[in-house]
């Protein structure tokens, strides 16, 4: 499993039109395959800023399956407009910390 982490910075007073949007996205997200499932967390110290943590069976469900997709222009027009800055997106790959989930790495 892979966890993806973008951190996105809303412009300032669209957060209500970004979170609408979003929920339109979810969608799109949710259909992809290898997609597992997905969150979005609104910071309560910076009211634009948000985490979306996305969970993909490989990165290549991500990269190549999601970002190559029709859908992913679809996304990208209800989304990336609101972004300043563009978010980096990074993914992740959980580290073992017992003995039974090394041997299921």
């Amino acid at each position: 499993m892979i966890l993806e982490h973008a951190l996105l910075s809303v412009i300032p007073g669209k957060e209500a039109d970004f979170e609408r949007d979003f929920r339109t996205a979810s969608a799109i997200i949710s259909s992809m395959r290898g997609y597992i499932r997905h969150t979005l967390s609104r910071c309560l110290e910076q009211p634009s800023r948000y985490l979306l943590l996305v969970e993909w069976e490989t990165l290549e469900d991500h990269t190549e399956g999601f970002r190559g997709s029709a859908d992913y222009e679809r996304w990208k027009a209800l989304l990336h407009h609101y972004y300043d800055p563009f978010p980096t997106v990074e993914h992740y790959a959980q580290v073992p910390l017992h003995a039974k989930e090394e041997d299921r790495a």
